[in-house]
């Protein structure tokens, strides 16, 4: 049964807004952390992943990184630091310390960087859909679906066509049917809000060589098709950490969460509730 979804608006350090919407659950706390790209949102990404933990009883929290949702989208740069630190102030005023991170792209990115550097985050379990920062920067960008996300946001001619094309570069071929006009709606409205400044000028370190340092428990997902976090990466992961299991999943591209959605919503909880 579906249940209320709330939000909530909090000024962070530097006077950024960031959102932060959530379905209340009497269990463990999960944040879902979501990536990059026009339009992008907490609510947009795990459309079809929030309602199902929460009906398992858990806490469902869906904050807007800077630059995205209903959250501030400032002109300046955007080292992985602002969107972590701006997150991790808005989840403390909203009473959330601790939990287990799901993050995909960059909010893999986030969750990773957390684990790292960010002690006062009491974690339990990451699990993480392609994450990015495992790599230098520079080897994104020869990614073919980060070229077209980049060339094809904040143009005179963006429009809704631009974006349904967009959205449809994350996913495998055989999954289009994901791209819905709602999806396509949601996402627009808040791209129509995005300067440019949120793609290109987002700076991510390597936390490659670091990834032995994450000693709680990893659940890596991964689409084998995936055009802009190479599904290779997912073996940074088994090599360097202590605590790690992987799924990949054939014809699949970058939002395992969306076009494996049932079995991304099994796997991960029976992960979070067993190991």
């Amino acid at each position: 049964m579906a249940s209320a979804l709330s939000r909530k608006t909090y000024k962070v350090a530097g006077g950024y807004d960031i959102s932060v919407a959530e379905i209340p659950g009497d269990g463990p706390t999960v944040v879902f952390i979501h990536g990059s790209g026009p339009g992008a949102s907490g609510a947009s990404n795990f459309r079809n992943n929030a309602q199902v933990f929460a009906d398992a009883g858990y806490r469902v929290i869906l904050p807007d990184l800077i630059g995205y949702g209903q959250s501030s989208k400032p002109e300046t740069d955007y080292p992985l630091d602002l969107f972590t630190t701006t997150l991790l102030d808005a989840l403390k005023q909203h009473g959330v310390t601790a939990g287990s991170l799901v993050g995909n792209s960059l909010g893999g990115g986030i969750a990773l960087q957390i684990a790292l550097d960010h002690p006062e985050f009491t974690l339990d379990k990451l699990i993480l859909m392609a994450p990015g920062c495992v790599a230098e920067q520079a080897s994104y960008f020869t990614m073919p679906g980060i070229a077209k996300m980049r060339s094809g946001f904040g143009s005179p001619d963006f429009n809704v066509e631009e974006q349904r094309r967009l959205i449809s570069n994350l996913m495998h071929p055989s999954s289009l049917h994901h791209v819905t006009d709602a999806l396509v709606e949601e996402r627009f409205a808040v791209a129509r809000t995005q300067p440019k400044d949120v793609l290109a000028r987002v700076k991510t370190p390597d936390l490659g060589p670091r990834l032995g340092e994450v000693t709680r428990p990893i659940f890596v997902l991964w689409g084998l098709n995936d055009e802009f976090c190479p599904e290779s990466h997912a073996r940074l992961f088994l090599d360097a950490c202590p605590d790690v299991r992987c799924l990949t999943f054939s014809h699949t591209g970058h939002w395992v969460q969306v076009e494996r959605a049932q079995e991304f919503n099994r796997y991960s909880l029976d992960f979070l509730k067993n190991g």
